[in-house]
């Protein structure tokens, strides 16, 4: 019945106001935990394991349900440290893929994610979305983050895991297990507005954090094509992200990758460069440019870098 009441709700509050005040959904606030279900064993399609929902939401033993497709997790990935370190598997999955409340880790350079782990310890990364990276940071030793980090960078992103489609209008969301945004039962529908709504393809499988089952990021309609000229320099306003991203912007040594990756994530670091949630040294290269992004322009590099093969 909650989810139900959400929309008339939703419909009394100017949409501006839900997207440029609280941001609630690039930063999506998980509901408190609810009981799950300890007895009924449950699969995913192509794998031969079974998990209760209990042991799926496990922080310190999420689910491996493809263990024959990736090289052995370190103790890091699959299990974490009691009580504050979770598994990395867990919000980023074995696949390193992630889902929209975290992020993809597939492909980055082992020395960028050992930095931001730092990042996360002394301060330079903080925020909403930060407080369960910073409790982790500061728990795991160098050679745990070291393994966890030659672990993803070993990997692919996954090709399609994330589908970005323009859109005026949206189904009406709300947030649920796991910091996820689901379609309200209903069915209602909203304008997008400057938003970026992201919804699992099969909300099934995602709850069961399978990691062959992706997700689509609705994106305002003409994002794409402005945020391509955003990324190419908007003739001059900025430097083009090619000069430190590589000419695919697929990376460049240890410099990131930035395509292919939930565009709600790229807008939190954007956002977060330029609120100072988030700092450092490599943070300071891209302050003189995000200075000048307006929110729209951030949902735009988003859409367009998302929209982008990894």
């Amino acid at each position: 019945m909650r989810k139900l009441l959400l929309l008339p709700l939703l419909a009394t509050l100017p949409l501006a106001a839900l997207a440029q005040g609280n941001l609630d959904w690039a930063y999506p606030k998980t509901p408190p935990a609810e009981p799950h279900d300890s007895v009924a064993l449950k699969q995913v399609p192509g794998s031969t394991r079974k998990y209760t929902q209990a042991q799926i939401d496990d922080p310190f033993n999420p689910p491996d349900w493809f263990p024959n497709e990736h090289p052995p997790m370190p103790t890091s990935v699959a299990r974490g440290t009691k009580p504050a370190a979770r598994a990395c598997a867990q919000c980023h999955l074995p696949t390193g893929d992630g889902h929209p409340e975290s992020s993809s880790l597939a492909g980055l350079p082992v020395n960028y994610i050992a930095r931001q782990m730092d990042a996360f310890k002394n301060g330079d990364r903080t925020g909403v979305r930060a407080a369960v990276m910073i409790l982790i940071a500061k728990a795991w030793s160098d050679a745990d983050i070291r393994a966890a980090a030659e672990y993803y960078a070993a990997l692919k992103p996954t090709p399609g895991f994330n589908k970005v489609i323009e859109a005026d209008r949206v189904m009406a969301t709300y947030v649920g297990p796991g910091g996820m945004r689901f379609a309200l039962t209903d069915g209602g529908i909203e304008p997008i507005g400057p938003r970026i709504i992201v919804l699992p393809d099969n909300p099934e499988r995602a709850s069961l954090r399978d990691p062959k089952s992706g997700f689509t990021d609705f994106v305002p309609r003409g994002s794409i094509a402005k945020g391509a000229a955003l990324a190419a320099g908007a003739n001059g306003r900025f430097v083009a992200c090619t000069v430190c991203h590589g000419p695919t912007l697929q990376g460049l040594a240890d410099v990131p990758g930035i395509t292919g990756r939930p565009a709600t994530y790229m807008f939190r670091q954007l956002n977060d460069m330029k609120t100072g949630a988030r700092k450092g040294p490599g943070t300071e290269l891209m302050k003189p440019i995000v200075e000048k992004l307006s929110q729209d322009d951030m949902i735009a590099l988003a859409a367009y870098l998302g929209s982008r093969d990894p």
